[in-house]
């Protein structure tokens, strides 16, 4: 009797200590949590009366309550300032960036078909509707090949690219295998879509440059004149606000740099003039510019216009293999 009281105590010490630790992978237990319905990524939509733009957030468990951080529609990733969430609304509110709202941005919704919809207030004071959907994981089955050859995206100079905004100002030009800009201008848009590929891009910057590289038209790797500046994710090599390159690799303005970058899903790898700044990091979502919030399919590269003069040459893409051959509606142009 002595020997099986013994049993049941040690049993009922190791179930207490195993509800005290929790889930196994460290995060808040959801049962009873009216916040978890919100937890996650999500990508967003504000349907504005003048064009609909793409947004970005994430809200996390955390033992003071839920948190979360945001990207807008120009900008990077910052923390969300005020965050409510209940079991049928989300309510967050964060000071402005580059936007041009004369009071803080503030967002409300509500759950609806595993999506979130609600309103959020545009720089005009008006509120205009917005759609949010669960950021896609991105994982690949196995290892992902790419083409043994490349595609010259300036095979053809300007041919195979478009402006971001067709009637926009155009400073960008083609001579001698260098891809120039000179602002007033806006984004420069490969008319090709990727999905997985390899990008090799060489970049001269003249004194005070700042620029970027969108791969699949969402996520900006910086281009700007931080030669001996320490590393940020604001800065040259970053992927702007998420991930900050383990050094400072880009050389001084008036030289020529080079990218080497590998995308795979949400997997990123970034070598700068020879020397591995970023890798197999994931990029959680969106940056700021971004064509769309749409991150379940191919993009384009885009090449950040309005800023400062900028310079490329050799572009190069080795799209992965299944996706090496043009799609048809290219292939009659």
């Amino acid at each position: 009797m002595h020997y099986i009281r013994q049993i049941l105590l040690i049993a009922l010490g190791l179930l207490a200590a195993g509800c005290a630790a929790g889930p196994e992978d460290g995060s808040a237990d959801s049962a009873g949590d009216s916040a978890a319905w919100a937890y996650g990524r999500w990508d967003v939509e504000v349907q504005h009366p003048q064009g609909s733009y793409p947004s970005w957030f994430e809200i996390t468990a955390g033992e003071d309550g839920p948190s979360g951080r945001f990207v807008g529609r120009f900008g990077s990733a910052r923390p969300i300032q005020q965050l409510e969430v209940g079991e049928q609304q989300l309510r967050f509110s964060l000071p402005v960036q580059w936007e041009s709202h004369s009071s803080d941005m503030v967002f409300e919704g509500r759950p609806e078909d595993g999506k979130i919809i609600g309103e959020t207030n545009a720089a005009d004071g008006s509120m205009v509707p917005f759609r949010a959907v669960p950021a896609p994981e991105l994982d690949r089955p196995g290892p992902v090949s790419f083409a043994e050859e490349p595609i010259d995206l300036l095979a053809q100079g300007l041919e195979g690219w478009t402006l971001r905004v067709e009637d926009g100002p155009d400073g960008w030009s083609f001579e001698d295998g260098v891809l120039s800009n000179q602002p007033p201008s806006v984004d420069l848009i490969t008319r090709r879509e990727f999905g997985d590929f390899k990008l090799q891009v060489e970049f001269w910057m003249p004194p005070g440059s700042n620029s970027g590289v969108y791969l699949r038209g969402q996520y900006e790797v910086q281009i700007q004149d931080d030669h001996g500046k320490e590393p940020d994710s604001h800065r040259c090599g970053g992927l702007y606000g998420f991930i900050t390159p383990s050094e400072m690799a880009c050389r001084p303005p008036q030289e020529w740099n080079r990218y080497e970058i590998t995308l795979v899903g949400r997997t990123v790898t970034v070598v700068c003039n020879g020397v591995t700044i970023i890798e197999d990091e994931e990029i959680p979502g969106i940056t700021g510019g971004a064509l769309s919030s749409a991150e379940d399919g191919r993009g384009p590269i885009m090449l950040q216009g309005d800023h400062e003069a900028i310079r490329y040459r050799n572009l190069l893409v080795w799209p992965a293999q299944e996706e090496g051959q043009p799609a048809a509606d290219e292939e009659e142009q």
